[in-house]
């Protein structure tokens, strides 16, 4: 991955996440997909399941299909700026990337959640079937109470790898029971389940590329000893913004974020290291990547 020094006018635009994790034999796993080579935006990079949001992801017709009002999702969110159809449409696309890069649908049927999809589902929506298509003829409802809002990052407008801006809002989610996360073959090449002080360790030595907010992310995880730990802690706070900001110091490019003492917002955004350096090829923290290690 090539740092990028490029300054970028255009305004971001909205993109949802899913931060999928699961108990594994080690503890906390977190899912990665590794996006194919030849994509645009942070090709051959492990990223977390997501995506641009469409303008349908807020229409009537998938707005129809959330478990909530969408009054309800835009109070979780905690953004006023935005519509409550966009606020839902951010759950609809974060639901939406995770089933097209992974497989994963969170769906409802009344109350009760479903543990399986169908294989067929997913081929459908390959062909050209559009998700509110899909969700209708199968009479599936959304599983919104799922999708815990988590944080949101907004690229810079000098970024730091990559040519394009995005303002995206990461959700933490559980993994369903007894659905297989795979990789589609076609935005995703490889479905990877990692620890997260095994993924910092894999970016570490070369193994596998990030992006700073997969870093940063993967670092925030790496504080939590459960599913359940992380989920509890997200469900009691607002997510915070993130807008990285950039330096260099002594010939070497620095990303620092809230709470560190050459940001402009000077309260502290999420625990751990407060900025990254970009040494080696890689952006790492100042003391190394045990410092994201409780």
């Amino acid at each position: 991955m090539e740092l990028n020094s490029n300054v970028i006018d255009t305004p971001p635009r909205d993109a949802a996440s899913v931060v999928m994790i699961r108990e594994g034999a080690e503890g906390l796993e977190v899912l990665l997909v590794r996006r194919h080579t030849d994509s645009s935006v942070l090709g051959g990079a492990c990223v977390f399941p997501g995506g641009k949001v469409d303008a349908p992801d807020s229409s009537a017709e998938l707005l129809a299909r959330l478990d909530r009002p969408p009054a309800d999702l835009h109070t979780r969110v905690g953004e006023p700026a935005l519509t409550h159809e966009q606020a839902a449409g951010l759950y609809v696309a974060a639901a939406r990337e995770a089933f097209e890069e992974a497989g994963v649908l969170y769906q409802q049927v009344g109350n009760a959640e479903v543990a399986t999809v169908d294989a067929a589902a997913r081929a459908s929506l390959q062909a050209g079937e559009t998700f509110g298509a899909l969700l209708a003829r199968l009479g599936l409802t959304l599983d919104t109470d799922a999708l815990i809002p988590w944080s949101r990052w907004i690229t810079p407008r000098r970024p730091s790898v990559m040519n394009k801006r995005f303002d995206t809002r990461f959700f933490l989610a559980a993994a369903p029971q007894n659905q297989t996360a795979r990789h589609d073959d076609f935005e995703t090449t490889e479905t990877l389940w990692l620890t997260p002080r095994a993924a910092l360790g894999d970016y570490e030595s070369g193994r596998i590329d990030l992006a700073p907010p997969q870093i940063v992310g993967i670092g925030h995880l790496a504080r939590y000893a459960s599913v359940a730990e992380a989920r509890s802690d997200a469900l009691t706070r607002r997510p915070p913004l993130i807008e990285p900001e950039s330096f260099e110091e002594n010939g070497t490019r620095v990303l620092c974020y809230p709470g560190d003492e050459r940001h402009s917002v000077r309260e502290r955004a999420l625990p751990g290291p407060t900025r990254l350096i970009w040494k080696d090829k890689r952006f790492q923290p100042p003391g190394g990547f045990s410092a994201f290690h409780r």
